[in-house]
């Protein structure tokens, strides 16, 4: 590196400034001192001083720092310098240091403090001001703080959170090409996706001619066949061939896209292909996308009903043609352990042709949550990708990535693996769940950006989403309240009951499993059940005004009622209750009950006696003194011959030996009896009470009799105190389930529904179950049939339900999840029914992709009006659980597959279950066990008695839903308090807390609902104002926006040839007096116009200059909309109170006029901070024309590089990723991707380039 020929000054960091080094210190540095490098803008060299890592080039002001192998020296080189010019610890060079007279500790003294008392000893002390010079010398006055400028703050916070809300959707036309008629019906794609360009197509269809001549495929489709067999030429880094992701929505038609693509395959010869989809029946639709195409010669195998022997044999005859099986199939086996999938791999051979997974969410939770077991569905598809490397994989969905973590399977993509930024698919999540929506906005655009993705959908033009919250009726109340007090009843007789089961213990976990389980299964029906007036007054109300319905719910409750059917017989009073039932199964199942104890055996004390001897050898069973080990079983004479001829002396010994154990006297040795139970030797007439008769049998001695006999009735007594307890526990049980009967609880909603609408004869059911209870024609009582009729089988009655419908027979549908995969009920234009559909969800579906599925139901091509969309909810918080998972989904499932988070229906109010909620959770629970203070004040609560008492029925509800752990309510002085413990793992669970709320009673329930989401509200503000808070995409307004100079190529993708782009726009974002004065003209002819309305200036004055601004009030949220001189029209409304407070109307306009057009003209070129702003030319605060840049195009490739450079960023707001959307007004480009912070350009393109480099 070459020498200039003067020594260059010293580089310095940007913020704080320092002051420059006096000539000798510089010549210092240029010589030994820091480290030399050439500036990556100007190509000067630049000395930089030691210790400092990042500096500003003086000569083309480009931010930079230094090369990694640079920083390790120059930071050693700062430390030795620091060593030898190290001050003392403690010191505050700010204040003066003093001795103490006492202690001599010496003491940082503030300026001016004449007495204090001596923080080490304690003592008074006094300073002499005038002798202080003497022993110090006098330390600079600290500087005075520096004066805030509240009014930039306001707009800095504006601006952090990001620009208005634009549209969502835009018309859809094939970007690139022209081939083939429009689609029938108006096809869109969100805004975000629309910015995107797809690569230039280079692929030359076979079958174009065919297509054009038969307009059998729209020009969107055909693009889909252009784009995914040109990505199938491609093969990624590790050989495997490139796939191909369809996510258009439902009534696209994906289904012909796909007949078409094998078409065009076959006439390149790849006469196979694996079709794979969610249902058999899906064949037949199939077979009619490929006959509508033109592909008659191609023949539809169905897997299921083949053999799994090799399907080229001779015997199964599959040589060409298309596979057609479903998921379940895929991870089937038979008998004889020979897999399908096995079956296919080895029918393919060496396989180039197409592999469809077809609704390809089937296969998620490949990467499962933490503790969560990969599906086999899952495992099976990975399998089968990496056994057919050549194959032309494509995965098509609707919903197929709903979450980044859903995507695992995806592997033909390219997102991760060798060649990308990514190692394997853990690192492509963790950065993509790290960066929030914006990052999950990202993935669609990039993979459309590739070339690897279309997605568009229908437009939802006239569709109408509306949230109906459903008050509960005052019985339904009651019984609400009387369910929730009996679940709080019922777990503590449980927990009495488990405590006395000592063999119990182990399967407690269970028993409160299930507990749990049934608690939420039996609330859920109640919040259902609560609905049914709502629902079956919307329907009346949707047949009145000349519509259709279909009510969609997920679960039919069959399972309760077949079980129902066979306790108590095919005819019944009244329709089943679903809640009754289920808890009449726990409690049945589940109760904890001791053992039985199985009853006694009629046993006398000489069957024990003998039971006992029979386990003790050795003993003889004649009742003589003789050793049955050592004798045979013989006659008494035989015996007492062999004890006198026999010789052996151990026998011998042993007959000396016998004497009676009473009198301990030898006489009568042969006449001794031997008690059977203890072995004890006895003269008969020493016996209890003597024995004057032969004995032949067993003989027992008086205390074997006694002790016998006490163990008899010590036996019994245990007996009778086991069956007493466990006849107790069984009594117990007999009255809960009493209870249990007593209970008013409400019937099975879908018979509820189908019988309040008239009966099957006016309701079309489409569901998965058998039989359905129908009321008598008598109307007393009700009959459980079969849902089938002669003419219909049981496999053909949805359909034929359907075509009921469809004909205008039937105006009322209800469908459920298990039913209705597949069938459309729009308004179609070929069918006899083309009223508007009225689409009421009773159930809201467990997921965002089941929720987007029931939707398609009513939402589909070719239909003469669109569907209105009615979700129910009861007025409970604790229902709110449901719709925030399906809000969670939703919102990233718009985010991903639709590139933009709005794309889905709104239902974000009801998010609660994110990273925020759970901060929310922590401190509600901290708050009413007081461990902290609540930051929000609590629903009802006025005063500190309000307070206590509300905290205290807190607790009591947490304790009765089992929150609150090892509960004790104080005494004496803490007399009704509650005190215990909440476990760790309950801190945080969001889904828990909502979970247990529905079994608290209406009014404490929403209490703590409103709590928990006034929590949230809170945290949410503060992130916003702190700038953490990730707004997903947002749009940039302006006044003008013009792109600045040619955009700038950073980075090029070597397989697709996109590429990164540097965008460079300037924007005036500011109101002239002009617009300002002709508005407020408008807002004061409304007879509306309030006397507030007007100019205003700020009541505080910052560099001597006051800031102005416009206000109207906004009629709908009773705030006031801000308008200033310099951005426009501001973001956030003001209170009233606030704006009062911190501005005065100003009366005179001339006043008004000068003000604002000195602050319009002023923030041309300045921000709000002045001239003295420590970010200097970067901050864009309140500064009306400004430089954007933009990073758009490809992201992913470099995504790492983007978030170091800004994470080294001063503003908070500017360390995240923050994903915009920006249009110009003349050419109206429109461009998505990264806003990068001007000060963070430099380092980016930095970066940037050596990425390039590493590419190149």
């Amino acid at each position: 590196m070459g020498q200039p020929s003067l020594p260059p000054p010293p580089i310095t960091p940007p913020l704080p400034p320092l002051p420059l080094p006096p000539p000798a210190q510089i010549g210092a540095a240029a010589l030994g001192g820091g480290c030399q490098v050439r500036c990556a803008g100007c190509k000067m060299v630049l000395t930089v001083l030691p210790g400092l890592t990042e500096f500003v080039c003086p000569t083309c002001q480009l931010p930079q720092m230094l090369p990694p192998e640079l920083m390790r020296a120059n930071q050693s080189q700062a430390q030795s310098q620091q060593q030898r010019n190290a001050t003392a610890q403690g010191i505050d060079p700010s204040k003066i240091q003093l001795s103490c007279a006492n202690c001599k500790a010496l003491l940082n003294v503030p300026h001016g403090l004449s007495r204090f008392n001596c923080p080490q000893c304690l003592i008074s002390l006094a300073v002499d001001l005038s002798k202080t010079g003497q022993v110090l010398p006098s330390a600079p006055l600290p500087p005075p703080p520096e004066e805030v400028n509240e009014v930039a703050i306001e707009v800095e916070r504006e601006e952090d959170e990001g620009g208005l809300a634009g549209e969502t959707f835009m018309d859809y036309r094939p970007p690139k090409l022209s081939i083939g008629p429009p689609h029938p019906d108006p096809i869109v794609e969100t805004s975000s996706l629309s910015a995107i360009q797809p690569p230039e197509p280079t692929y030359d269809l076979k079958i174009k001619d065919d297509l054009e001549r038969s307009k059998s495929l729209s020009c969107l489709q055909i693009e889909t066949l252009v784009y995914a067999s040109q990505r199938h030429l491609q093969h990624l880094a590790n050989g495997a061939r490139a796939g191909f992701f369809l996510g258009d929505g439902a009534g696209v038609g994906k289904g012909r896209t796909i007949a078409g693509l094998i078409w065009e395959n076959w006439h390149h010869g790849r006469r196979k292909a694996l079709w794979i989809s969610v249902g058999s029946d899906l064949k037949f639709d199939a077979r009619r996308d490929l006959d509508d195409v033109g592909a008659t010669c191609i023949e539809v195998h169905a897997l299921n009903k083949l053999p799994y022997s090799k399907l080229d044999s001779k015997s199964v005859g599959v040589k060409e043609g298309v596979v057609f099986l479903t998921y379940s199939s895929l991870i089937a086996s038979s008998e004889k352990g020979r897999s399908r999938l096995h079956q296919l791999v080895q029918w393919c051979g060496q396989f180039d042709g197409l592999v469809v997974f077809d609704e390809c969410h089937k296969a998620k939770n490949l990467v499962p949550e933490a503790g969560g077991q990969p599906t086999k569905t899952g495992e099976a598809v990975l399998d089968i990708q990496a056994r057919l490397p050549q194959a032309r994989v494509i995965y098509c969905s609707a919903t197929g990535a709903s979450e980044p973590r859903n995507m695992g399977y995806m592997v033909r993509l390219g997102l991760w693996g060798a060649g990308t930024s990514f190692v394997d698919f853990r690192h492509f999540l963790g950065a993509i769940e790290k960066g929030g929506v914006g990052a999950l906005e990202l993935v669609a655009m990039d993979m459309k950006a590739r070339g690897m993705y279309v997605c568009r959908t229908l437009s939802y033009k006239g569709v109408e989403f509306e949230v109906v919250e459903v008050p509960l009726e005052a019985k339904m109340t009651e019984m609400y309240e009387r369910s929730a007090e009996f679940w709080a009843e019922l777990r503590v007789e449980l927990l009495s009951a488990s405590a006395v089961l000592v063999t119990e213990r182990p399967n407690s976990s269970q028993l409160w499993r299930l507990y749990w389980a049934s608690h939420q299964r039996f609330f859920r029906h109640m919040c259902m059940a609560a609905k049914v007036p709502a629902v079956v007054s919307l329907s009346k109300q949707g047949l009145l005004d000349n519509k259709c319905v279909v009510i969609g719910l997920q679960s039919t409750g069959e399972a309760r009622t077949e079980e129902a059917i066979i306790k108590y017989g095919l005819e019944l009073d009244d329709f089943i209750s679903g809640p009754r039932e289920l808890l009449l199964k726990f409690v049945e199942e589940n109760y904890p009950l001791p053992e039985k104890p199985e009853p006694l055996p009629e046993e006398s004390v000489i069957e024990l006696q003998r039971k006992r001897h029979s386990a003790t050898p050795g003993v003889s069973f004649t009742g003589r003194a003789r050793k049955a080990a050592k004798w045979d079983d013989e006659s008494e004479e035989e015996s007492e011959w062999q004890s006198e001829t026999d010789t052996e002396p151990e026998i011998e010994s042993d007959d000396e030996f016998q004497i009676c154990d009473i009198c301990s006297t030898e006489e009568g040795r042969k006449k001794l009896l031997q008690c059977t139970s203890c072995s004890q030797l006895v003269h008969p007439a020493c016996a209890i009470p003597p024995i004057e008769e032969v004995i032949h049998s067993d003989w027992y001695c008086h205390s074997c009799k006694e002790k016998t006999e006490e163990y008899l009735r010590a036996r019994h007594a245990y007996h009778e105190e086991v069956m007493k307890r466990y006849e107790g526990a069984m009594e117990r049980k007999l009255k809960i389930l009493e209870i249990i009967r007593s209970l008013d609880l409400p019937n099975n909603p879908l018979d509820d529904i189908i019988d309040q609408l008239g009966g099957p004869d006016n309701v079309a059911e489409i569901t998965g179950r058998r039989g359905m209870l129908v009321r008598a024609s008598g109307g007393k009582g009700v009959t459980y049939q079969a849902r089938n009729t002669k003419d219909v089988t049981m496999e053909m009655v949805n359909m034929n339900e359907k075509q009921l419908f469809m004909d205008g027979k039937k105006f009322i549908a209800i469908i459920s999840e298990a039913g209705s995969a597949g069938v459309s009920l729009q308004a179609d234009r070929r069918a006899v029914n083309q009223k508007r559909r009225v689409h009421l969800t009773l159930e809201l579906p467990w997921s965002a992709d089941r929720a987007i599925q029931q939707f398609g139901r009513t939402h589909r091509s070719n239909q003469a009006s669109a569907p209105e969309y009615r979700l129910l909810f009861t007025n409970l918080g604790g229902e709110r659980r449901f719709a925030s998972i399906v809000a969670k989904r939703l919102e990233s499932l718009g985010a991903l597959t639709q590139g933009d988070r709005r794309a889905g229906p709104s239902l974000s109010t009801y998010n609660y279950d994110s990273a925020y909620g759970k901060r929310a959770l922590v401190m509600l629970y901290r708050g009413l066990m007081e461990q902290e203070r609540l930051p929000v004040v609590p629903p009802g609560c006025a005063s500190p008695d309000t307070m206590q008492e509300f905290i205290l029925k807190g607790k009591a509800a947490l304790v009765s839903v089992g929150i609150i752990r090892d509960s004790v309510v104080g005494n004496g002085k803490d007399s009704g308090k509650i005190s215990g413990r909440i476990v760790d793992s309950d801190m945080q669970d969001v889904g828990r807390f909502l979970n247990r709320l529905l079994g608290l009673p209406p009014d404490i329930q929403n209490r703590l609902f409103e709590l928990f989401v006034s929590i949230l509200d809170f945290i949410i503000q503060n992130a916003r104002v702190e700038g953490h808070l990730d707004s997903g995409i947002v749009d940039m307004k302006a006044n003008t926006i013009e792109l600045q100079g040619t955009p700038k190529t950073v980075h090029v993708d070597s397989m697709s040839g996109a590429s990164t782009v540097l965008f460079t726009f300037t924007l005036d974002r500011g109101m002239t007096w002009e617009s300002a004065s002709t508005l407020l003209v408008e807002k004061q002819k409304d007879v509306t116009c309030s006397s507030n309305y007007g100019f205003y200036e700020s009541r505080r004055e910052w560099m001597g200059k006051s800031h102005f601004m416009l206000a109207f009030e906004n009629v709908a949220s009773g705030m006031y909309k801000i308008y200033r001189p310099t951005i426009g029209e501001s973001i956030r409304e003001m209170p009233l109170a606030e704006l009062k407070d911190k501005y005065r109307k100003i009366s005179a306009l001339e006043r008004a006029q000068k003000g604002w057009e000195d602050e319009y003209e002023v923030s041309s070129k300045l921000c709000m901070h002045g001239t003295n702003c420590k970010l200097g030319n970067f901050c864009t605060v309140g500064r009306r024309v400004q430089e954007v840049n933009i990073l758009g195009g490809l992201i992913l490739p470099v995504w790492g590089t983007v978030e170091k450079a800004l994470s080294k960023q001063a503003r908070q707001s500017h360390k995240r990723i923050r994903v915009v959307r920006i249009e110009t007004t003349s050419e109206s480009q429109r461009i998505v991707g990264l806003l990068i912070p001007n000060a963070a350009v430099g380092s980016v393109l930095q970066d940037l380039s050596w990425v390039q480099d590493i590419d190149e």
